[in-house]
């Protein structure tokens, strides 16, 4: 009897003691964060996390925007985030108080592999640097010798090749857009392509892939919730981080082989130019450096090369499941380019009807619904609510793109959501697929989507026709939702060389 009553008092004990400590928490977070934006009623330690989808957060979060308004609190565990919904509150927050809004919070998947290094990850004097530096390389140095838009065009055409190699049989276009894309990185990064099946190729295509494969899956989520427990099992991580490892050493012995015979007055590409403004004298307390050159050359991979390949994907699926589309895009292809001709960038001005359709398949597949969050540098006041310094903000981009106020169908794929009454391409302030303010897609600050999104999609129906394996109408044209991000789904289709209407 003695030790059951031990044991009668000891589980009393704890249950008053767990008790106490959620009050405790509750009670502290009615005082800590009393003045922080109107949410839903939390779950004590788990917040709103059991009435997600954790697949697709932002659904939750558009559901929540109707009922608290363009600011609210949600909280994931213990820990508040303060979303901020529609055209105007974002544009308030991340321009009009955009230095208050320009920190970095960030998930431990992508803190481990760049270790609070590079452009995408950090914030204060070092995302600036990094920022402004990558901006101005890319935008004003025209890559050495070569412009983007060169380097863009002759990766095009091989993509061509690449596809007209499959004749009758189905192809997945994912694969080849990934394998083109990175290539070019490698171009404008590294100042050459490489054939696909070139070892030296795969020492950054593999960690590219695997990390975007890896945030896919169940794995990727668990990590970003808990880290340290995650690494003590086996699984995919730890073959990712192999293969950044391998890139990292990869990447030192280029930066060391270039700098023995590196013409200082004559860089030839964006490696060559960083490694400069490592060898300039007299900054004690300078970003170029080695820990800095790896996170660098992979943000640019890393954002890059994922988003284009499966938008460029989800385009070739669109065209499939409306033949009607594709046919305007390929009459006003021929009417302006022709089929001999390459096309340029200054065709998108003469082309309104194709270049509505690309803008129109990035608004309606909605890549990003919540832009990469943001963290306050300071407490702030804003809309009325206290947000304190060190608060998670997701921008909710969907709210705006999915905007009825904004756009005429939001809800369809519809290209004359950008075209005027005569046809003429209309501009959207809500078209916010690359984020707003401070922190918005270094890659759209040098006009890099929009290059190789024209370029590529213009090059491919110049030669082709795509067709599905089943009718249009049993096309699934969905696409795949994982934890902040969305992409192509993935499918396998006919590319039939054409003959052009002229």
């Amino acid at each position: 009897m003695d030790v059951l009553h031990i044991l009668q008092t000891n589980f009393v004990s704890i249950v008053i003691g767990v008790v106490v400590i959620i009050l405790l928490w509750m009670n502290r977070g009615k005082q800590s964060n009393s003045r922080l934006p109107p949410g839903p009623a939390q779950i004590p330690l788990l917040g709103n996390l059991l009435g997600m989808d954790v697949k697709a957060p932002y659904k939750l979060y558009m559901e929540l925007s109707k009922k608290y308004g363009s600011v609210f609190t949600v909280w994931l565990g213990s820990k508040p985030v303060v979303v901020i919904s529609g055209y105007q509150a974002i544009k308030d927050a991340f321009v009009t108080q955009g230095e208050e809004f320009s920190g970095r919070a960030n998930y431990p998947m992508i803190m481990t592999v760049s270790k609070g290094y590079g452009v995408l990850v950090s914030s204060g004097k070092r995302s600036k640097d990094l920022r402004r530096f990558s901006l101005m390389t890319l935008k004003t140095l025209g890559m050495g010798r070569r412009s983007i838009e060169e380097r863009v065009q002759e990766e095009a055409k091989m993509l061509v090749k690449a596809f007209s190699e499959y004749g009758d049989s189905t192809v997945n276009p994912k694969e080849l857009l990934f394998h083109s894309i990175i290539n070019l990185f490698w171009s404008i990064v590294f100042g050459r392509r490489f054939e696909y099946n070139d070892p030296e190729f795969q020492i950054l295509y593999k960690p590219v892939y695997t990390y975007f494969d890896m945030l896919k899956s169940k794995v990727a989520m668990l990590y970003n919730i808990s880290p340290r427990i995650v690494e003590c099992f086996p699984g995919k991580h730890h073959e990712l981080f192999k293969a950044i490892d391998k890139a990292k050493a990869y990447i030192r012995e280029e930066a060391d082989r270039r700098l023995k015979n590196l013409d200082a007055s004559n860089p030839q590409d964006y490696f060559d130019v960083f490694l400069v403004k490592m060898l300039e004298k007299g900054q004690p307390e300078t970003e170029f450096n080695y820990d800095n050159l790896f996170p660098c050359v992979w943000d640019l991979f890393a954002a890059g090369t994922e988003t284009q390949s499966s938008t460029l994907s989800h385009a070739c699926l669109m065209m499939i499941k409306y033949p009607d589309i594709q046919e305007k895009v390929q009459k006003e292809i021929d009417e302006v380019i022709g089929s001999n001709r390459v096309p340029t960038v200054d065709d998108r001005h003469k082309m309104p009807y194709t270049d509505a359709v690309i803008h129109e398949i990035q608004r309606s597949m909605s890549l990003a619904p919540i832009a990469f969050p943001h963290q306050m540098t300071r407490d702030t006041t804003f809309h009325n609510y206290h947000i304190p310094k060190g608060t998670t903000v997701f921008p909710l981009l969907s709210s705006v793109l999915f905007d009825p106020k904004l756009f005429k169908n939001p809800d369809e794929f519809d290209p004359e959501n950008f075209l005027d009454e005569n046809g003429v391409f209309k501009e959207n302030n809500g078209f916010l697929v690359f984020g707003l303010g401070k922190r918005y897609c270094l890659g759209d600050g040098m006009g890099i989507p929009r290059t190789v999104l024209f370029l590529f999609f213009t090059s491919l129906l110049q030669r082709f026709t795509f067709r599905g394996t089943k009718p249009p109408e049993e096309i699934d044209a969905s696409v795949v939702s994982y934890f902040h991000g969305r992409l192509a789904r993935p499918y396998t289709c006919y590319v039939k060389l054409r003959t052009p209407n002229i």
